[in-house]
């Protein structure tokens, strides 16, 4: 029979294991995983996401979807990665809230539901899948990738009605232009290019201080002009102070270079105290340091739940927020015959990550204060009953109080786009990346085999990356 000994030293453990389990955040219990991917080594990093898929795999669904389809991607296993990414869109579309595992995120916290997943992150689902295709030189399953990426903003422009929202995406629209293209749909083409101008130069010049590449003006005029869309055409001429315009096509085509800089921001968790003041039916959750205060009305709990409401004095609440894994490299270039071609930043899924998760923060501090709330007034009820089992339940409260910390990090930082005429025969070419620090450039050769008239697609992707920089959100 066991001893008092032995049954407190399994509470010791039990208590450690919960304390240890509790602080880790998402990226910390993926640490073998997210080691090696940063290192390069996909292989590696491929065995280890498989190693661990089968531990809480319906919470985590979504991100080994989306993780094993970039890896494999990135391996250029392009049908295999493409399996994984359409189950992933799949999810996405399916999705539906489990109602009981939310109810019970308020007596624990977030990490124990299902992750649904970021807006940007399932548009980068459709992204990697069109991009699989089209290095597979298969243009048609690639407009059906366009198609859905259409759908998706159309979802998000009908389900957010701020203009401060992000529900346009200029990049995914300069994608779609881009497949039109190599498809020979210049018109589509066209109106796909003029939707990503019109986003630039609104939407993202606003929310990520980020404008239209020169790029996007040359594509404009070049299908206006190829559409036969003349009005269209003379009016981009104007806007873009271009008056003497001139389409050249080359022989052997365009390379359309995409560039993968850096890793995308980790989510991680900040906690502050809250002290509460009462006013009748209402409490107000204050922190005076960072000027802090949310009223919380408790009209509609029961007499029970409002005597522990207004028994709380002061609480601790966890809440997101994303650290940015800096770039290396600050800029990066192509040069092919001796001329040099700047590639130019298209999106920065850092800055979509980070204000998104800013633009939902009171969303995000009503949840936890909630959360915080009913775990105080489970604690209270208990106490009644047992003081002892009541404390014991306030510091599981503490120590199991955590934001979600998941989101797709494997993602880049930002991406980088050139278009490049090629000739018929071998092209070589070479790719140049600047550090921040204005170190001598890496340089990365490459040799493309054109035999006819098209379009080549290339990506590349570097990892690399400096100390993270701690942010809010």
């Amino acid at each position: 029979m066991p001893n008092a000994k032995t049954g407190q030293f399994k509470i010791s453990i039990l208590f450690l294991l919960l304390v240890t389990q509790s602080c880790a955040t998402y990226y910390q219990t993926n640490y073998s995983f997210n080691q090696s991917f940063e290192q390069g080594k996909l292989e590696q990093a491929l065995e280890a996401l498989n190693r661990s898929s089968s531990r809480d795999y319906r919470k985590k669904e979504f991100l080994y979807l989306t993780n094993s389809g970039l890896l494999l991607s990135m391996l250029g296993r392009y049908e295999e990665s493409n399996e994984y990414l359409e189950k992933a869109f799949l999810f996405g579309e399916d999705y539906q809230r489990n109602y009981l595992n939310e109810a019970a995120s308020y007596l624990t916290n977030p990490m124990i539901t299902s992750y649904k997943g970021e807006d940007h992150e399932h548009l980068m689902v459709l992204y990697y899948k069109a991009m699989n295709y089209l290095k597979m030189n298969k243009h048609e399953e690639a407009l059906v990738e366009c198609r859905r990426l259409n759908i998706r903003l159309q979802q998000l422009s009908d389900r957010y009605v701020s203009d401060k929202k992000y529900k346009r995406d200029a990049f995914v629209h300069l994608l779609m232009g881009v497949i039109y293209e190599a498809d020979n749909d210049y018109n589509n083409a066209f109106i796909a290019y003029r939707n990503a101008y019109e986003i630039y130069q609104n939407d993202y010049i606003n929310l990520f201080g980020m404008g239209a590449p020169p790029q996007l003006q040359d594509d404009l005029l070049r299908t206006s002009l190829l559409s036969g869309l003349k009005s269209e055409h003379e009016f981009y001429k104007n806007e873009f102070d271009q008056p003497n315009y001139q389409y050249s096509p080359s022989n052997g085509g365009d390379l359309v270079f995409l560039w993968h800089n850096g890793l995308s921001p980790i989510k991680s968790e900040w906690s502050i105290n809250f002290v509460i003041h009462r006013n009748d039916n209402w409490i107000t959750f204050v922190n005076n340091d960072l000027n802090f205060s949310f009223p919380f009305n408790l009209s509609n709990y029961e007499e029970k739940d409002k005597r522990g409401l207004k028994d709380l004095e002061v609480f601790r609440v966890a809440f997101p927020k994303y650290i940015e894994r800096l770039v290396y490299f600050s800029e990066g270039s192509i040069s092919i015959d001796g001329k040099t071609t700047a590639l130019e930043p298209v999106e920065d899924i850092n800055k979509i990550a980070t204000y998104v998760l800013q633009e939902r923060m009171a969303l995000e501090f009503s949840k936890a204060l909630v959360r915080a709330a009913l775990k105080k007034v489970a604690e209270y009820e208990m106490r009644k009953e047992n003081k002892a089992l009541g404390s014991l339940f306030g510091i599981i409260n503490a120590i199991t109080e955590k934001a979600d910390t998941r989101n797709w990090q494997t993602l880049p930082h930002s991406i980088y786009y050139a278009r490049i005429p090629m000739h018929i025969g071998t092209n070589k070419v070479t790719l140049s990346l600047k550090s921040i620090d204005n170190d001598s450039p890496q340089n990365y050769s490459f040799a493309y085999e054109i035999e006819k008239k098209g379009t080549v697609f290339h990506t590349f992707t570097s990892l690399e990356s400096r100390p993270p920089a701690y942010r809010f959100y």
